[in-house]
């Protein structure tokens, strides 16, 4: 379901780039990134194998989903997982919603799941009075602060030491202020840790769903993603339905290729393997395991194979981290769940062309983000079949949603005489003349809306008033 929220783009990147603290912020923390994922992976041909590996793994599941979709209800209906499907953000929601409303629960505690961000899960909770609390830390953080996150892997990557301590000053009471790390870690322990005895049901988000065996994976370096499945006595998982693969072998390579590129890791602290609710005999777990599977768009963009590579994404965040544009803005200034460039391509065809197409132009297409994706998706070629099909008012079955809102006749004059001028020889001859003759007042057009938006951040080229080739048969030099 598309988003009613209306993104001002160029306010929100004038914002970003007026911050100096951010700017300093996401710098830093950019930099240990990539140093970290350039140490895990300094073998470049065997890294270059493992996302070859990684890429075949996601083809392949994606070529088979509908099937795959299918297998993974029957394993996990037969472990006893309960499978719910839902078209849109608002079904998903109010289906996890009926589940927490039927156990009478008022607690939910919360682990890391963008498809819940994507959802609005927090704020549909909230308005039928069900506390649900991010336990992440990075969740937690910017839960704190009313915020959502900036980041796919580092929800609060925009804030520093010094602005987390005022935050937990402020915001939790009795705190005293610290700037040590190792006590601000211990203050967001001591408050989770009694939320997470409280806690009526879990949600949780889900990396990878095998269903060879109906398993869900969830990857975490903080335990918090343990304690909200198998604590609370409900667990619910979300996940997109784009995230199910074939075989339970096809997760330690795209597990290795996650991990290293999205925190410079072996592995995660934890990875959690769910199969089944809790068992006769066993002394944990929870009684329920609930598993939505949300759409939202996707089934559009399988059906088209060239977009389909979208939904290859692991959401390792690796292309935020090495994104010029994303480095200097950071993930609040693109307005949705998703920022950066696998946002880029992702949320314009979810949310539709007319709503995120600028997403599309955020970008200075210097294949940065291609060099390190794991499971090389072509993300610059998608960007341009997607600024494309914001002109395009040609209807196909796999368009974009929004496609052809851009177009209008100026533009496409323009582009028409420019075409023309250069197949033509008589037209280039002609518009050499032209240009010659009036290309000095050509200046004034600065001052219409249309080229003064593009003038903003480029030069206004002069004209000459002779052409090369009128210069060159000026002193006899033949055009042959």
């Amino acid at each position: 379901m598309a988003s009613s929220v209306v993104v001002d783009f160029p306010k929100n990147f004038a914002n970003a780039l007026s911050n100096p603290q951010l700017r300093r912020n996401l710098r830093a923390a950019m930099d240990t990134l990539g140093m970290r994922r350039r140490a895990i992976f300094s073998d470049k041909d065997a890294f270059e194998a493992l996302r070859a590996q990684g890429d075949a793994i996601r083809q392949r599941s994606l070529r088979q989903l509908p099937q795959l979709l299918e297998q993974l209800e029957k394993k996990c209906t037969e472990n006893g997982i309960q499978v719910h499907w839902a078209e849109t953000t608002t079904e998903a929601s109010q289906i996890c919603l009926s589940i927490i409303q039927s156990h009478h629960a008022t607690r939910v505690i919360k682990g890391k799941s963008m498809v819940s961000e994507e959802m609005h899960l927090n704020h549909v909770l909230e308005e039928h009075g069900i506390e649900a609390l991010e336990t992440d830390l990075g969740e937690y953080i910017i839960q704190l602060d009313h915020e959502t996150p900036s980041h796919i892997i580092v929800p609060a990557i925009h804030k520093n030491r010094d602005q987390i301590a005022r935050l937990f000053h402020d915001k939790i009471p009795n705190t005293p202020y610290t700037e040590v790390v190792e006590e601000l870690n211990a203050i967001a322990r001591k408050v989770l840790r009694e939320k997470f005895c409280a806690g009526e049901v879990g949600v949780s988000g889900v990396n990878f769903a095998v269903a060879e065996t109906g398993t869900l994976c969830l990857v975490e370096n903080e335990g918090n993603g343990r304690m909200c499945t198998t604590a609370p006595p409900v667990h619910i998982a979300v996940m997109g339905l784009e995230k199910v693969v074939e075989r339970l072998t096809d997760v330690p390579p795209l597990l290795r290729l996650l991990t290293g590129s999205a925190t410079g890791q072996l592995i995660t602290t934890y990875f959690n393997m769910i199969t089944s609710p809790r068992k006769s005999g066993e002394k944990d777990g929870p009684k329920e395991v609930h598993l939505v599977l949300l759409d939202n768009g996707r089934s559009k963009i399988l059906a088209d194979p060239e977009l389909r590579q979208t939904l290859k994404c692991i959401r390792c965040g690796a292309c935020l981290n090495h994104c010029p544009v994303y480095t200097r803005l950071g993930g609040h200034a693109y307005g949705y769940v998703y920022p950066g460039p696998i946002g880029s391509i992702l949320t314009p065809q979810i949310e539709g062309l007319e709503n995120a197409g600028a997403m599309a132009s955020a970008s200075t297409l210097c294949g940065a983000c291609e060099e390190v994706c794991p499971v090389k998706i072509p993300i610059t070629h998608i960007l341009r079949r997607l600024r494309n099909e914001s002109y395009s008012k040609t209807d196909s079955p796999n368009a974009v949603k929004g496609h052809g809102y851009k177009s209008n006749l100026a533009e496409s004059l323009t582009w028409k005489g420019w075409a023309l001028t250069n197949s033509a020889p008589w037209a280039n001859v002609l518009n050499a003349k032209l240009l010659g003759l009036l290309g000095s007042q050509l200046t004034k057009l600065s001052k219409v809306e249309l080229v003064k938006n593009w003038t903003q951040v480029r030069t206004m080229p002069k004209f000459a008033s002779k052409s090369l080739h009128a210069l060159a048969k000026e002193k006899g030099i033949s055009d042959e």
